[in-house]
């Protein structure tokens, strides 16, 4: 009796101390139920802090008896609890997201994790959770939820980011520190930024405005900064295994998604899983339309070919945007290796690949009554992203935080459109190697925050193209888009930023970049054309800056200005493509470009009102020098040259005079109460080019657009009812010369595209911690509608579900 009496005391003194002398605290999302790390825990009778670890746990049972115990976290509303309190809900607490707030942690604007309110430049941030809650088929569609960023699509499987006037090859798509951006980024749309997976974000960074100093070339209208979740350590031995997984299917183009992923990690070494297919049909566009419009936007044909010969077949429902769906698949695999708390080494994976996708817009095209092509689609569009990446957080002389990072990228994209009742189909392939890397540094010296590093990319372009003869099984040879003899683009640079906090209520940002830019070009082949050269070569330096400054002159304002200059090096696309832009305009290569320059200037202000509403505005101008836009050109003399058989009229990339840019964006966010709150952001913008007579309308300039959201966060559940629209886009205010389809895109009979807005609701209910229920009613109203310089209809009204599991 005595010996087991020993035995049960043993036991109870070995197994249960956690229960009996430990009180293990636990902090969830009172939306989503998901563990919150990094919470900070402080006592009124302690002066130790404490931190949740990665499952949103913490011992505070050395705060036991306290009369208040305070949960603080920079993105969830603070909750005070007395001990009672804590012992009455079991050790779990549950907070609310915040939507006004002072400061953010962002990490794209200087590379470096660092506080908001001390960056004179404008960054939106969209948190995991907020991309879970919108469930988006596609990254781009992401983009276009933001509020502040338009999206173009020619094709369902697009969608091209528009920042403060500049798109495609004017703004930068940044994953993972590694730069998207190549040399044959082109002026007109891109669909690149739809091959990042969204499933797998972390979360998006948008920084608004020129970001030359930091990135480089390209980035004058904004950055787009991906980053992509990481493998979960384990705090103890043993190794931790979790995941997720969801299934989405949406109406309007019978999607359908499925997508898993599991990370395992132990102390040190931590893997990362994920996969992604998505299918869509073809995309019905809404049925409820102004009468003015007539025919426009409807889909009445489609081609087929029966028996060798190519047909017109009756599209038995003209809202069906017939031959526009496609498929995508997507995986990613991430190691991370932790030897110490110091030291990172992160090798990440991601391979992105589609079916071909049909260039809808070019489908739909007429000429002499007849469609014009039988066939136009772009091969599947395949990106591989190989990086490995060391991080070092261990102070030493010269850093306290360093980042090396080397990459490669393998890009294929193609190009194949036959004409109708042509047995010619033409294949045009560009397969790129990119190499690029970087090496970052931070340093704080008192009030001194010192960011500095050098960076490179090597881009390898290899163009090749042949006609196939669909009938006779015979292949013959087709002009290329790019130089046939293979292109070279590569750039290295250094820059160094500052941030000084010359009191608390004065911030000063600066910093210096000088980049060099190289570019080769070979033209092996001119039977097609007799192009003058045989070959290009440029070189290219630029020194950048940007100087701003930060006011805070009480908990309540804010103010920010920034002057700064960026610029944007031509690339292959720019010097050496030979491409049909619009019907009966072609783009010929021109070799004596030069780099466009351009000087921003940034104001905006901020005031917050009782801690619960935030107001922002701010206006900013970009001045473009030496702006690379198309204009009509000649070709050894002549301004019009056959190509594929028709009459075209030469264009050509050229360095107009001047530019200019200028906009509007104006921000409000209101806690009504804890449960609900408010955003709303509007956008207008502004650009012209300088003639000597009458400013002319730059491309790429959206109209003005917003949305407003009404949002409740309750216990397990989310919703959201918010509006999205846009203004009339007039006929004065677009470029013919340019890439704003205004032909194709704008409403015919009355001459401009048209103001639209539609109503949208979703909300998701968290049943327990492993399962979870979206559902989401798009354009309640089925209005129809066409997106800014977009040639396919956007969807109609569309109901998605979405069902999500964790382990």
């Amino acid at each position: 009796m005595k010996v087991r009496f020993i035995f049960i005391l043993f036991c109870l003194i070995i197994f249960l101390p956690g229960k009996v002398f430990s009180q293990v605290v636990t902090v969830k999302d009172i939306v989503s139920l998901e563990p919150v790390p990094g919470v900070t825990i402080r006592s009124s009778e302690h002066t130790e802090t404490l931190f949740t670890n990665s499952k949103g746990q913490v011992d505070i049972s050395g705060f036991k008896g306290s009369k208040m115990v305070v949960f603080t976290h920079i993105n969830f509303i603070t909750r005070p609890f007395t001990w009672d309190e804590l012992v009455k809900n079991n050790y779990t607490i549950y907070l609310t997201e915040k939507v006004v707030s002072t400061s953010e942690v962002i990490i794209s604007a200087n590379k470096f994790e660092e506080n908001s309110e001390d960056v004179a430049q404008p960054v939106q941030v969209i948190s995991a959770r907020d991309l879970t809650f919108m469930s988006q088929p596609t990254t781009a569609d992401v983009l276009s939820n933001s509020g502040n960023v338009l999206v173009q699509k020619s094709q369902l499987g697009g969608g091209s980011p528009i920042i403060r006037g500049f798109e495609t090859n004017r703004v930068l798509i940044v994953i993972d520190g590694v730069r998207m951006n190549n040399a044959i980024y082109r002026g007109g749309h891109l669909q690149n930024v739809i091959t990042i997976d969204n499933s797998m974000l972390q979360r998006l960074e948008i920084v608004y405005g020129p970001g030359s100093v930091i990135y480089g070339s390209d980035a004058l209208g904004g950055v787009m900064h991906f980053y992509t979740k990481n493998p979960l350590l384990n705090d103890t031995a043993g190794v931790n295994f979790s995941g997720q997984a969801y299934t989405r299917y949406s109406t309007a183009m019978n999607e359908k998604t499925g997508h898993f992923d599991f990370s395992l990690g132990g102390l040190k070494f931590g893997s990362l899983t994920s996969f992604t297919y998505s299918d869509f049909d073809d995309l019905r566009q809404g049925y409820n339309r102004n009468q003015l419009y007539g025919d426009w936007g409807y889909r009445p044909f489609y081609v087929e070919r029966f028996n060798d010969q190519d047909s017109m077949v009756a599209n038995p429902s003209w809202n069906l945007q017939k031959q526009s769906g496609y498929s995508q698949y997507d995986l990613m695999q991430k190691f991370i290796y932790k030897p110490s708390d110091g030291i990172l080494h992160t090798l990440n994976l991601q391979y992105s690949t589609s079916t071909n996708i049909n260039r809808y817009d070019r489908l739909t095209q007429m000429s002499g009554g007849l469609p014009r092509f039988a066939q136009w689609y772009y091969g599947p569009q395949q990106r591989l992203l190989a990086s490995y990446s060391l991080q070092i957080t261990d102070s030493v002389v010269m850093f306290d935080h360093a980042r090396f990072t080397i990459a490669y990228q393998q890009i294929e994209e193609s190009r194949h459109d036959r004409r109708f009742n042509k047995n010619i189909l033409n294949h045009r392939t560009e397969s790129l190697n990119i190499f690029s890397f970087n090496a970052d540094f931070a340093k704080k010296i008192e009030d001194h925050e010192i960011r500095y590093g050098i960076d490179g990319w090597y881009n390898d372009v290899q163009s090749s193209a042949y006609a196939e003869d669909i009938i006779a099984d015979t292949t013959g040879t087709l002009d290329t888009r790019y130089p046939d003899g293979g292109s070279v683009m590569q750039s290295y640079a250094a820059y160094l930023s500052h941030s000084f906090e010359i009191s608390e209520k004065w911030i000063l940002n600066d910093g210096v970049r000088f980049s060099y830019v190289n570019l080769q070009a070979n033209f092996d082949d001119t039977s097609f054309f007799p192009f003058p050269f045989s070959s290009v070569e440029q070189n290219n330096m630029a020194v950048n800056g940007n100087l701003g400054i930060v006011f805070m002159p009480n908990k309540q304002w804010r103010f920010t200005l920034l002057g700064s200059t960026g610029f944007r090096a031509p690339n292959v696309d720019d010097l050496g493509k030979v491409f049909e832009s619009i019907p009966g305009n072609i783009v010929v290569p021109n070799p004596d470009l030069k780099p466009e320059y351009s000087y921003n200037a940034d104001f905006s202000v901020s005031r917050i009102f009782h801690e619960k509403v935030q107001l922002s505005a701010g206006v900013y101008l970009t001045y473009l020098t030496h702006a690379i836009v198309t204009q009509p050109g000649t070709f050894n003399g002549a301004d019009s040259i056959l190509f594929d058989g028709e009459l075209s009229k030469v264009t050509m990339s050229m360095n107009a005079a001047n530019v200019y840019v200028t906009g509007t964006h104006i921000s409000l966010k209101a806690e009504v109460t804890e449960s609900f709150f408010i955003t709303s952001d509007f956008n207008y913008t502004y650009g012209r080019i300088i003639t000597d007579t009458i400013p002319y309308p730059l491309d790429h300039i959206p109209p003005v657009f917003g949305k407003t959201s009404f949002n409740l966060a309750l216990n397990k559940f989310r919703g959201e009812f918010f509006v999205v629209y846009n203004g009339a886009k007039k006929s004065k205010d677009y470029n013919l010369n340019g890439e704003d389809n205004y032909t194709y895109s704008a409403d015919p009979v009355n001459g401009y595209m048209p103001a639209w807005m539609t109503l949208n609701l979703r909300a998701s209910y968290q049943f327990n911690k492993n399962i979870q229920l979206q559902m989401s009613l798009e354009n309640i109203a089925d209005t129809y509608y066409r997106v800014f310089a977009s040639n396919i209809s956007a969807p109609g009204r569309n109901f998605i579900v979405t069902l999500r599991g964790r382990f």
